[in-house]
């Protein structure tokens, strides 16, 4: 009676799909937690009902955690950064970036100013933010830190370190505007689609805080995949949930991003992004 149990039992486990097992995705926590797990438990909704799996997000609390997480299979897929992605999909064989936002093949970073050190807007590099307390984002995102920093060292020929009296690390754009605008830095480099959302909001003191400069544009967020996932979701995994994300157009998940639409992408869009990361040394070659 027992093997024939087990017999039953086995039948069953081998016949239950293995879509039925969680797949799981993570985000570079480029804003405040509340405003992330809004935003992308919507996401975990809209993908299972579009591929017909159970979906959970999983939150990280660091640029760095985010790819950890990609690299051990903790996560299948990952909305990163441009430098983020690059690391990431160096790390796991065959992983691929499968979509990006219309808007993120001109991505840009605003340099922000704390009204108090009279600096103005300006179409050319601003030359006097030299001497002033420097603010970046993340240690690992492309528009908090990589990009501003590759067109400061480019302008001054010098590291930011020996440009700026104080350099630090917010850990996320929404901080960023904050530390600036209380004058704990007075001058930082922003995502400009997370500047103009925290703008429209209303959370920001005008009075005390402007956009001095943007830089010229550069490519940037995009979702990306791992290689392996069709051995666990079946078949064509991969296009499916490509698919997925470039059918999205419910406007307020695309508008939470904020993104008009998603569009395709590939590995070869970020080699600017991995150039770029090997120049300002963050990337061995």
């Amino acid at each position: 009676m027992k093997s024939i149990l087990f017999f039953v039992l086995f039948i069953q486990t081998s016949l239950t799909p293995v879509s039925a097992q969680t797949f799981q995705f993570t985000a570079v926590p480029d804003q405040n937690t509340t405003r992330l797990n809004e935003r992308f438990g919507k996401i975990a909704t809209y993908l299972s009902e579009k591929l017909g799996v159970s979906v959970q997000y999983i939150p990280v609390n660091s640029y760095s955690a985010s790819v950890a997480a990609f690299k051990n299979n903790h996560v299948q897929l990952a909305w990163f950064g441009g430098l983020s992605g690059v690391l990431a999909r160096r790390a796991v064989p065959g992983a691929v970036a499968i979509a990006q936002g219309e808007e993120d093949l001109q991505f840009i970073t605003y340099i922000i100013a704390n009204t108090s050190t009279g600096l103005q807007p300006s179409k050319t590099f601003p030359d006097a933010i030299q001497g002033h307390t420097f603010i970046f984002g993340s240690k690992g995102s492309t528009s908090g830190r990589l990009m501003p920093e590759f067109f400061i060292r480019q302008h001054f020929q010098k590291a930011p370190r020996d440009i700026f009296k104080r350099v630090g690390f917010s850990g996320d754009h929404s901080k960023t505007i904050a530390l600036v605008q209380s004058g704990s830095y007075q001058v930082g480099a922003v995502n400009f689609r997370v500047w103009q959302k925290e703008r429209a909001a209303g959370v920001m003191d005008e009075s005390k805080i402007r956009v001095i400069w943007q830089t010229p544009s550069y490519p940037d967020y995009n979702w990306s995949i791992r290689g392996d996932v069709e051995k666990v979701y079946g078949k064509d995994f991969v296009q499916k949930v490509q698919a997925a994300l470039l059918d999205m157009k419910d406007r307020k998940l695309l508008n939470s991003f904020p993104r008009s639409k998603f569009i395709k992408a590939d590995n070869a869009m970020y080699d600017p992004i991995l150039q770029t990361a090997i120049d300002v040394g963050i990337i061995e070659k």
